[in-house]
């Protein structure tokens, strides 16, 4: 797709128009570094587009900070003084979902909270509730049938609207692949871990 035009152009009725409009399922995936980096990297896009951001990171510890939450919730800061960009919600499963946090049993059981997550997504992807969703290390949960994917594919492929969404992870159910639109398997190479070295802050977080 050299200089941003497609290679063939579809017999699907649209305009090129209402083709660039539509929404997107996004999945990155393989058992490289830079899944997750990626993902945030286009929310700072969405952001820049105005677009309402919201971030659902399923497996990372609670007390583990990543520098791109702390970027994206200061640009969500700088919205709500200046009105630039779009607002931006960042959920952590490891410190118990937002609104889940009168019952504290579901801290107790991570299956529990995934599908409490999970529910509370498809709900807001039925409201139309944001323009762009992060799904961070959700193949997790699916590969280990804490969230039926069928449900997922489901949901997400009749979601209303114009709603982007990314997932990550490693193992991507088939199912979740075939029907996404932008597939991307990172491919590990070299790593400094296997020199022994361990993850350092700038790089890793």
């Amino acid at each position: 797709m050299p200089q941003g035009v497609p290679d063939t152009i579809p017999d699907d009725g649209l305009t090129t128009r209402q083709r660039r409009n539509q929404p997107v399922l996004a999945v990155h995936t393989g058992d490289g570094k830079g899944k997750s980096t990626a993902a945030f990297g286009m929310a700072m896009r969405a952001w820049n587009a105005g677009m309402r951001v919201a971030v659902f990171q399923f497996v990372k510890s609670a007390k583990w900070r990543v520098g791109e939450e702390t970027a994206l919730t200061a640009l969500g800061t700088v919205h709500e003084q200046t009105g630039q960009g779009g607002p931006v919600e960042w959920h952590k499963m490891g410190q118990g979902w937002s609104w889940l946090r009168a019952n504290e049993d579901h801290d107790a059981d991570h299956a529990d909270a995934a599908r409490a997550g999970w529910a509370e997504i498809a709900r807001r992807l039925a409201a139309e509730q944001h323009d762009f969703y992060v799904l961070d290390e959700f193949t997790y949960p699916l590969d280990w049938g804490w969230v039926d994917t069928d449900e997922v594919v489901s949901a997400l492929g009749g979601r209303p609207g114009r709603q982007h969404v990314v997932i990550t992870g490693r193992r991507a159910p088939s199912a979740l692949v075939d029907a996404a639109d932008l597939v991307t398997e990172m491919r590990k190479v070299a790593h400094p871990m296997d020199a022994g070295r361990k993850g350092q802050k700038g790089i890793e977080w």
